[in-house]
């Protein structure tokens, strides 16, 4: 076979299908707080659909029942435990600095 030819052949290799993190069982709703925060990183944002290997219909609707669960105050809109301890940090050290002058 000429090697131009065989620059456009397909490779044979399987293609294996991954499987949903969302079983058929798990109903989607804001009360299912072990199911939804599964979708949430650590910073309290919605993880997009390439991430969590969800189906558009399947990513809506943890979209709406992350919402949901934020409104009735379930979830925290942000998860600020770092940040606070970082500002906690930087408030003392700099008082220290004045103190030295």
């Amino acid at each position: 076979m000429d090697k131009s030819k065989r620059l456009f052949l397909k490779s044979k290799r399987s293609f294996r299908r991954r499987l949903s993190p969302i079983q058929s069982g798990n109903r989607i709703n804001y009360r299912n707080m072990s199911l939804i925060s599964r979708f949430i990183s650590e910073q309290g944002k919605i993880l997009s659909r390439r991430v969590n290997r969800l189906t558009l219909k399947q990513q809506r609707l943890i979209t709406i029942a992350i919402k949901q669960a934020r409104i009735l105050s379930l979830l925290p809109f942000l998860n600020n435990e770092k940040q606070f301890e970082k500002s906690e940090l930087v408030a003392r050290t700099t008082g220290l600095r004045i103190r030295k002058k």
